[in-house]
């Protein structure tokens, strides 16, 4: 890894240190406040978010001012790097504020193909899920650990997750629902922490639609890093959003991406 590669990892790190340190106080805590961004659904978000988002952009305003930032809750900034930091500061606002763990804050440092360098932060439990150039390890309760995807090559052996039905349309869902009937397990509602599991070989596919860049690019980065895969229903890139479909290897990916093109 190059010297510059670990100095961006190490702003990676410090953004999500602050994040967490900024999340925190807010979590599980009586009186909690969020309003709805979403005149025809229900997308929340709180002081935590903001804080967190706003405790990032200061450290990239400080170490990084040349480099672009897209965030969700404050948008886009230009930068003349041609480098842009991708940051959801919470990753299922739904689950914070109804108090599950699996919220997350990500961060993802990405060029004119796509994210290089991603982070799954996830504050409560202590874990972090990293993938860069040569690197793929989380850290957590019990120590620091490789990232390694699992080879589970059919698909009626696969655990799947996803957010469904929170997110996407019908037609969405028909093909989500597709895939679910082939699969041994599937599980519901885990936002980010999904794609963490993945990266960490506990399951074998994530879909989801309707999704942002900034739901994303951390998670492929982390993926990718880990030998996995993530593409759009289409196979093709899936770092703008969409619908997006994330394997643990080529086989489930392909036995998946066969059923979702045809739905």
């Amino acid at each position: 890894m190059t010297h510059a590669a670990l100095d961006d990892l190490q702003i990676a790190h410090l953004m999500a240190d602050a994040a967490r340190a900024a999340i925190l106080p807010y979590f599980r805590q009586p009186g909690l406040q969020s309003q709805n961004k979403d005149a025809g659904g229900f997308d929340p978000v709180t002081e935590a978010d903001r804080a967190a988002e706003t405790a990032m952009r200061d450290l990239l305003g400080r170490h990084r001012p040349d480099d672009g930032i897209w965030g969700e809750e404050f948008g886009q900034q230009s930068g003349t790097s041609g480098r842009t930091w991708v940051l959801d500061p919470i990753d299922g606002t739904r689950g914070f504020i109804s108090g599950t763990p699996t919220w997350g804050v990500l961060i993802a440092l990405s060029g004119v193909d796509g994210p290089f360098l991603g982070i799954i932060d996830q504050p409560y439990t202590g874990e972090r899920f990293v993938g860069a150039p040569g690197l793929a390890e989380m850290t957590g309760p019990t120590g620091v650990l490789p990232l390694a995807v699992r080879a589970t090559s059919l698909l009626d052996q696969a655990i799947l997750f996803t957010t469904f039905p929170e997110v996407g349309t019908t037609a969405d869902r028909a093909g989500f629902d597709a895939v679910a009937a082939q699969v041994k397990l599937t599980r519901f509602g885990m936002d980010c922490y999904a794609y963490a599991l993945l990266a960490a070989g506990q399951i074998d596919l994530v879909i989801e639609a309707g999704l942002n860049a900034y739901d994303i690019q951390a998670p492929i980065a982390v993926i990718e890093a880990a030998g996995g895969i993530v593409t759009n229903w289409q196979g093709g890139p899936a770092h703008q959003g969409g619908r997006v479909l994330a394997a643990a290897n080529a086989d489930v990916h392909a036995a998946a991406l066969d059923i979702l093109r045809k739905a």
